[in-house]
C-alpha cells in the first residue's frame, strides 16, 4: 500500500523536439523517458509545426511507458508538473493540454514548471544506488543551451537571479549556426565537440565580443567565422575539409573562453565557490575540461549534471515539481504556456 506521505510526481517536457515523461517519488528517480525526433536532421533545424506533431503522436505512449517503467498505479500520482514554457509554442501547448486532461481525469492538482529552473535543478535529482552530491546554496550555475546562455545565482531550490545572459545567440546555437557553415549535420554541437578533440584549438583565432558586466553574445563570433571561412575559401575551396578538425578545435575554445571569462568573473564578484553547469551544452567535453582545470586553480566545488540530465528531459520538470509540491504552489485548468519566460516567472 502506498503511504499518503509519498509525494509521487508526474514530469511531462515537451519545449523543444523531444518529447519526455518522468516520475519521481519523494525525490528519487523512478523513470525518465525521451523520444527523440529525427524529423529535423533533414531540415538543418527544428520545424515548430513538425516538432509539435511529433509531440501530439509521442506523448501518450511516453507517459505511458514512465508510468509502466516506474512500478506505479497511475491512481497514486500526487500531481503532474509540465513544462510552461519557455520554448516553442506549438510543442508547449501539447504538453500543457495533456497535463490538463490528466489532471481533471485524476483529480489532482497541477503544477508548471519554468523550464530553465528544471535545468537548474537537475543536479537535486535523486536515484537509488547513486551517491548523491547536490550543491549547497547559494551557488552559481551557468546554464547553456541551445536556446539559453545564462549565469544564476541560485539562492534556493525555488529562488533564482539571473545576473548574466546573452544580448543576442545563445552558445548552442553559435555551435549549431557554425557547424552549419561547415556543412555539418543538425544538430551540430556534438559533432563539433567529436572532432575538436582531433585539432589544434590554437589554430585560428576569432574575435571575442567585449559586452560589458557578466553578459555574453555571441552573434558577433558567429559573424567572424562566417567572413573568416569566405575569405579562406576564396583562395583554397578545399579549405574547410582540409582544415576541419582545428577549425572546430579553435571555434570551441573561442566559445568556451567566452562562457568561462565570464563565470569567473561572477565567481569573483559574488565570492561563491559552489559553481554548477546545466543545460545541453554542459555535455560538451571541452566545456567540462574547462571547468574542472578552473575548479581545480580557484578551489571550486563543481558540479557537472548527468549526460541524460544535461538535455531537455522530464526529470528534471518533475523533481522541480516536487519542491514546488511541498510549497502548495499550483496551477489552475486556466494555464497557458508562453514561448517566452524570465527565469522568476
Amino acid at each position: 500500500m502506498e503511504h499518503s506521505s509519498d509525494i509521487i510526481i508526474l514530469g511531462i517536457e515537451s519545449s523543444c523536439d523531444d518529447t519526455s515523461a518522468a516520475v519521481i517519488k519523494n525525490g528519487y528517480l523512478l523513470s525518465n523517458i525521451i523520444a527523440s525526433q529525427k524529423v529535423h536532421e533533414a531540415y538543418g533545424g527544428v520545424v515548430p509545426e513538425l516538432a509539435s506533431r511529433a509531440h501530439q503522436q509521442n506523448i501518450v505512449p511516453v507517459v505511458d511507458q514512465a508510468i509502466k517503467q516506474a512500478g506505479i498505479k497511475r491512481e497514486e500520482i500526487s500531481a503532474v508538473a509540465f513544462t510552461r514554457g519557455p520554448g516553442l509554442l506549438g510543442s508547449l501547448l501539447v504538453g500543457t493540454s495533456f497535463a490538463k486532461g490528466f489532471a481533471l481525469s485524476s483529480g489532482i492538482p497541477m503544477i508548471d514548471i519554468n523550464h530553465l529552473q528544471g535545468h537548474v535543478l537537475a543536479h537535486f535529482i535523486k536515484e537509488d544506488g547513486v551517491e548523491f552530491n547536490a550543491p549547497k546554496f547559494p551557488h552559481l550555475c551557468l546554464l547553456v543551451s541551445g536556446g539559453n546562455s545564462q549565469i544564476i545565482l541560485v539562492k534556493d531550490h525555488l529562488e533564482m537571479e539571473v545576473i548574466g545572459q546573452t544580448i543576442d545567440d545563445a552558445a548552442g546555437e553559435a555551435f549549431d549556426k557554425c557547424a552549419k557553415v561547415l556543412g555539418m549535420p543538425y544538430p551540430g554541437g556534438p559533432l563539433i565537440d567529436k572532432l575538436a578533440k582531433e585539432g589544434n584549438p590554437n589554430a585560428f583565432e576569432f574575435s571575442k565580443p567585449r559586452i560589458k558586466d557578466l553578459d555574453y553574445s555571441f552573434s558577433g563570433l558567429k559573424t567572424s567565422f562566417l567572413y573568416f571561412l569566405r575569405d579562406q575559401l576564396k583562395e583554397n575551396e578545399n579549405f574547410i575539409e582540409e582544415n576541419q578538425p582545428d577549425l572546430c578545435a579553435s571555434l570551441q575554445k573561442t566559445i568556451i573562453d567566452i562562457l568561462m571569462a565570464k563565470l569567473i568573473k561572477a565567481a569573483k564578484q559574488t565570492g561563491i565557490k559552489e559553481i554548477t553547469v546545466a543545460g545541453g551544452v554542459s555535455a560538451n567535453s571541452g566545456l567540462q575540461n574547462a571547468l574542472r582545470q578552473e575548479a581545480n586553480k580557484r578551489r571550486w566545488n563543481m558540479y557537472i549534471p548527468k549526460f541524460a540530465f544535461t538535455m531537455d528531459n522530464a526529470a528534471m520538470i518533475a523533481i522541480t515539481g516536487y519542491y514546488k509540491y511541498q510549497k502548495g504552489e499550483f496551477i489552475g485548468q486556466d494555464a497557458i504556456p508562453f514561448a517566452r519566460m524570465n527565469i522568476n516567472e
